[in-house]
């Protein structure tokens, strides 16, 4: 009979690591390599290969794991490259828009992922000129960075979070004052065809002393009208702003940027608890950039050549300016919209109106006639007015704005030689008084800053 194998002992022999120290060693194993794959993005260069260069865009093989739409590639070696935009990704390629030249860029050239663009505004740019990029365009020297990064596209404050708008402010612009008041805060849309004075209104706005920075964001402009609205128009007021500027001339990405970023500085200046002028001319130029980079991603046109998203990306600019979070400043925003071909209703325009908190009309035939500003009253309305007028300046504003309409539903009239007078004394008063209030209302930017326009308009119309 054969005997039974020996009990073999618990212990583990001397040359076996202990259990103990074998996990640890696992762990550790296991937690570098948790640290590798949690390793920041921006640590690690991710590239592609420039696969298509046509018209409407570049398409690049893969980054299509690694990007989101807004995202931002590197086309090209480093001595000859090209930033570009990420407009739309599918499983195989990215579709991306180049901000400048593409003529270094071909088939097979290099795409390194940079990711979404960042600044660092500081209050050191106030009185500089730059570009879409941040980059200095006035010939003094490097701009300074401030101390944290922002995103240009950053998101307005909570709407319950926000404060309430209630102080008014002077524009010094007598035909605002008057009838389109302003409160700190207010968002105001400045609607006209091309030539009419949209420009020359709004550098007449820059000279109101009630706002500490002024972010003024030129958008499609001339190039040859920088330098004189830099030097000649702002005039001293170019050391309270901060001027940021695309030309016609540059890409649409660059026109789309240039919003974005003014938006983003105010956005800076309004958290310090300042009371900001953000100044857009125009943001029909900026749609008009996000109409030809939606197109080039394939997106559908709907309305007038207008794809949705533009509807739905004017919105999400506009509504960050307005008033901070309670305790902090609020950004005043004018915008200029140019309305194509005088026609008031076309989509752009309709859309802004229903989201800005007032417009003011600027009119072909009043500034024809040699009146500027050439403000249509009768057409013009600031939401927030019950907010900014006393009860005896909405009176008297009311009854001037009445004896207006009068005047003008009347004008053919009067024309044809139909109007006796004696016949209709209000209409008499109409006729005696509306002429002098228009010439009360002329302004030209040399004038001198007007700090009481309910008291000049008055002394003027009595004269």
């Amino acid at each position: 009979m054969s005997s039974l194998p020996a009990r073999t002992s618990g212990t583990v022999p001397a040359s076996a690591p202990p259990v103990r120290q074998t996990i640890e060693a696992s762990l550790q194993s296991f937690s570098h390599f948790i640290d590798r794959v949690q390793k920041p993005m921006e640590l690690v260069k991710v590239s592609g290969r420039v696969a298509s260069v046509t018209g409407s865009g570049i398409a690049v093989k893969g980054l299509s794991p690694f990007t989101k739409v807004g995202d931002f590639v590197r086309l090209g070696l480093e001595q000859d490259s090209a930033l570009a935009e990420v407009l739309s990704i599918n499983a195989s390629e990215v579709m991306v828009k180049s901000l400048d030249s593409t003529a270094g860029v071909r088939i097979g050239s290099p795409a390194q992922f940079v990711g979404p663009l960042r600044f660092a505004p500081s209050n050191a740019w106030r009185g500089r000129v730059i570009s879409a990029l941040a980059e200095p365009l006035d010939g003094l020297g490097p701009l300074e960075m401030g101390p944290e990064d922002i995103a240009i596209t950053g998101l307005p404050p909570p709407s319950m979070a926000r404060a309430a708008v209630s102080q008014r402010v002077t524009t010094g612009v007598k035909g605002i004052d008057v009838f389109t008041p302003i409160c700190l805060g207010q968002r105001v849309g400045i609607f006209a065809g091309s030539g009419v004075g949209k420009s020359t209104l709004m550098s007449m706005l820059v000279r109101a002393p009630g706002f500490d920075t002024a972010v003024i964001a030129l958008v499609g402009e001339r190039g040859r009208e920088v330098t004189e609205f830099v030097h000649e128009t702002l005039g001293d007021a170019i050391k309270k702003s901060v001027v940021i500027v695309s030309t016609s001339d540059e890409s649409a990405g660059r026109r789309k940027m240039v919003p974005l970023l003014a938006t983003a500085v105010a956005e800076h200046f309004r958290d310090q608890g300042q009371q900001v002028l953000l100044i857009m001319d125009s943001v029909t130029r900026y749609a008009h950039a996000l109409r030809e980079l939606a197109l080039a991603s394939g997106e559908p046109p709907v309305a007038r050549g207008y794809p949705p998203s533009v509807f739905g990306l004017l919105p999400q600019l506009l509504e960050r300016a307005g008033p901070g979070r309670i305790g902090t400043g609020a950004i005043t925003a004018f915008y200029a919209v140019l309305v194509d071909g005088d026609n008031h209703n076309e989509p752009v325009a309709d859309t802004l109106r229903g989201i800005l908190d007032g417009h003011i009309v600027l009119n072909r035939n009043i500034a024809a006639a040699g009146r500027y500003p050439a403000i249509d009253i009768l057409a013009s309305i600031s939401r927030l007015s019950g907010k900014a007028w006393t009860n005896d300046e909405r009176k008297i504003a009311q009854e001037m704005r009445r004896l207006m309409s009068r005047f003008e539903e009347t004008k053919d009239l009067r024309a044809l030689g139909g109007y006796q007078p004696g016949a209709d004394l209000d209409l008499d008063r109409a006729v005696a008084f509306v002429p002098k209030l228009y010439g009360a209302l002329q302004q030209s930017v040399t004038e001198a800053f007007c700090s009481d326009p309910f008291g000049q308009v008055a002394r003027q119309t009595k004269a």
